[in-house]
């Protein structure tokens, strides 16, 4: 893919943590600022396709209501504790 040279005007600390970090990530600068703008178009572009869904079509959920067999939930949970507490060797 052909390159493009360009001139930015970026604040000096931040320049400077920039060029650290792809020191540290054994990279180049360049190759870090394609993955950070690459990963700012994807985000844009994530959020168009995710606007454009409507919402009550995601919250929609179909189901019916269920029952517990064999008492209140919290009363199930508790058995279910006790039941593990007693296979965990040490306890």
């Amino acid at each position: 893919m052909p390159k493009v040279k360009t001139s930015i005007y970026v604040d000096k600390e931040l320049w400077g943590r920039f060029r650290r970090r792809s020191s540290e990530e054994g990279k180049e600068v360049t190759k870090l600022l394609e993955e950070a703008i690459e990963g700012r178009l994807f985000e844009d572009a994530l959020q168009g396709v995710l606007s454009s869904i409507e919402t009550d079509e995601m919250l929609a959920i179909d189901f019916e209501p269920v029952s517990p067999r064999g008492g209140d939930v919290s009363g199930l949970v508790r058995v279910d504790r006790d039941r593990r507490a007693v296979d965990i060797p040490g306890q």
